[in-house]
């Protein structure tokens, strides 16, 4: 962090709790944050105010335990009066289960979020400000009305800000425009682009980044913004596609897919990011890789900030193995199976030091908006890695 940035006092002690669902990540952002303040020098670090700023880990322990019924409750396991508290979740992480008598349940998004409840409840009011970090955002595809069916998305914001949260802080929004529905709290929505492309330019090589022979690609309307955001800093084309559905038919409730249709200009010989919020089932993107190889597309990557591959892992080898696409590239905000990490196609973005970097910016009540806006590093990135490719 820049020296600039130290101007400011910390609003608080801080504290950071990593839920079990985000035990790992909170652990490397925990790194990141003791090693700066242990590097980082300040005029009043001996004042009152700078209290335990510099300690071996910024982790307040919890514990979740639960009754035999699968009844749960939080324990805070130190004082956090007075503290600054980041709370981190992945409602996401299935690979946690609980006894319910003599059965064992997977904990789903909903136990995920009503933990979290518990911790804010746990901490009754007493820490100075309360900070929910979710990178995944509950019920976020659950973000507006049509019809007779409930706000979920809405209502979950509502009831955080109610239990007394100041901020929350979410990657890669499905809807940005959530935020709207707590217009007098903070909400941010952050976009990992930069970790995208530093990590794809760390893996691959021989990659032109210009108009010539890269793109950026949409799989359809919804990651418009995503794909234009990219090819802007980039400098590049970019195409969708749209499903083009028969509305002449119903099957179950939905009309069906007559084609998938492009829009955007040649593909042909071009390596290209095929870029979206997240991978569900995985099927959408690999039709899409699909046809873009159809039209005599290049490299294909990957990328999305989820990962959930809610299916299993299967159709990505054999799509893999056909030639369909190059790279996976997905974020650890979300949990990675053994499985997935050791694929060959598979490369991991690691979020820790970006989190770190908003925790301590924000620690020191300082804007994030600098952070939030990767173009410049973005550029220098691309720029520094051509160099190196010329020089070649």
């Amino acid at each position: 962090m820049a020296q600039e940035e130290l101007t400011t006092l910390p609003v608080g002690r801080l504290g950071l709790v990593p839920l079990e669902s985000c035990k790992s990540l909170g652990q490397k952002v925990d790194e990141w944050l003791v090693q700066w303040r242990k590097e980082r020098e300040h005029s009043e670090s001996d004042s009152f105010a700078f209290e335990g700023y510099k300690r071996d880990s910024y982790t307040i322990k919890v514990q979740n335990p639960r009754f035999g019924s699968g009844e749960g409750k939080c324990v805070i396991t130190e004082s956090v009066r007075g503290d600054d508290i980041y709370i981190l979740v992945d409602v996401c992480n299935y690979n946690i289960s609980y006894p319910i008598g003599r059965f064992t349940n997977l904990m789903s998004p909903d136990d995920h979020y009503q933990d979290l409840k518990r911790v804010i409840a746990a901490i009754g009011g007493k820490a100075r400000r309360v900070n929910v970090i979710m990178p995944y955002l509950y019920e976020g595809r659950q973000s507006k009305r049509i019809g007779r069916e409930s706000l979920d998305c809405a209502t979950s914001l509502h009831e955080l800000i109610n239990m007394g949260v100041e901020n929350i802080i979410t990657f890669d929004a499905h809807d940005p425009q959530i935020q709207n529905a707590t217009p007098l709290h903070g909400f941010e929505t952050v976009q990992p682009s930069y970790q995208f492309i530093k990590a794809l330019l760390k893996n691959e090589h021989g990659l032109h980044i210009d108009n010539e022979h890269f793109m950026i690609i949409s799989p359809d309307e919804g990651s418009m913004s995503r794909a234009i955001y990219l090819a802007n800093i980039l400098g590049v084309d970019m195409g969708m596609y749209y499903k083009r559905l028969d509305y002449s038919k119903n099957i179950g409730g939905r009309h069906p897919i007559a084609a998938y249709e492009f829009l955007g200009p040649n593909v042909a010989g071009k390596d290209m990011i095929l870029i979206d919020d997240m991978i569900s089932s995985g099927d959408t993107i690999l039709k899409i890789a699909s046809l873009l190889k159809e039209r005599g597309a290049g490299r294909i990557y990957l990328c999305s900030t989820f990962g959930l591959f809610t299916d299993n892992l299967k159709k990505f080898d054999e799509a893999y193995a056909a030639g369909v696409f190059d790279k996976l590239l997905t974020t650890n905000m979300v949990y990675q199976s053994e499985e997935l990490l050791a694929k060959p196609y598979y490369i991991s973005c690691d979020m820790s030091k970006y989190i770190a970097l908003i925790i301590d910016t924000l620690n020191h009540d300082m804007s994030v908006s600098h952070l939030l806006n990767p173009v410049d590093r973005i550029k220098r990135c691309v720029n520094n890695y051509m160099a190196q490719y010329d020089q070649k």
